[in-house]
């Protein structure tokens, strides 16, 4: 049965009103589909044949680089929807394997049936529109973040960016093997890097809390990296 109040809080379902979307819905063809923990939702490079949104449960994106290491890409939880920015355009592929952290339900509405969608509704037009941008936005900052070789720049980068411009702390949610998998890179080496940039008073740890001490240190790291490629670029 379809929970049309959780499905008003997805980007694509944005701001439509639960029995708009039960009419709209109701004009289409779409399926339900089961997913059971650790079954693979799509591979990473099959087409991409129907819009995919969560309903319950949460999936991870997961790449494969051409060394063979898997790079863990996000967690994605409901009711967002899947893959949006590459519904359409000639190589609409699976950009990530996509499997399932626990049980999941999800919505699959194939492209054709989707185009009905867009046609027939303007906001969900500009919320595809929209929710595709900020995609596009994500990926980008990825692969900026996938940049960075060493785990020390990868760690002060994210350190960084979690406090802004303004603040000193932050509440760590992630846990080190979480973050090693968010990083590419192996938890005992990870651990070995953190405790590195603690004994140097680079940040403290207390439970939870992140404190960053010397944010000129973390951003002289991150400098050195930048010069790099800037110099091998030109």
């Amino acid at each position: 049965m379809m929970n049309y109040k959780l499905l008003a809080q997805c980007p694509v379902f944005k701001e439509i009103p639960e029995e708009e979307s039960k009419k709209l819905l109701n004009e289409i063809h779409y399926q339900i589909k089961n997913f059971q923990k650790g079954e693979m939702l799509a591979l990473q490079g099959e087409p991409v044949n129907s819009l995919f949104i969560i309903l319950s449960g949460s999936v991870k994106g997961e790449m494969i680089d051409y060394s063979g290491k898997t790079i863990k890409i996000e967690d994605i939880e409901a009711p967002r929807p899947l893959a949006t920015a590459f519904l359409f355009g000639k190589e609409n592929q699976f950009p990530v394997t996509v499997a399932a952290n626990n049980e999941v339900k999800i919505l699959a509405i194939p492209v054709h049936e989707f185009l009905k969608l867009l046609q027939r509704n303007t906001q969900v037009l500009v919320n595809y529109l929209n929710n595709i941008s900020s995609r596009s936005q994500f990926l980008s900052q990825k692969l900026h973040f996938l940049n960075f070789k060493t785990i020390r720049e990868k760690v002060a980068h994210y350190f960084l960016q979690q406090t802004g411009e303004n603040l000193h702390s932050f509440e760590l949610k992630s846990t080190q093997q979480q973050l090693a998998e968010l990083f590419g890179v192996t938890r005992p080496s990870l651990a070995r890097v953190l405790s590195e940039m603690q004994r140097e008073k680079l940040f403290m740890q207390e439970k939870k809390t992140v404190t960053l001490l010397n944010k000129q240190k973390l951003n002289e790291i991150l400098r050195v990296q930048f010069s790099y490629y800037a110099v091998n670029f030109v």
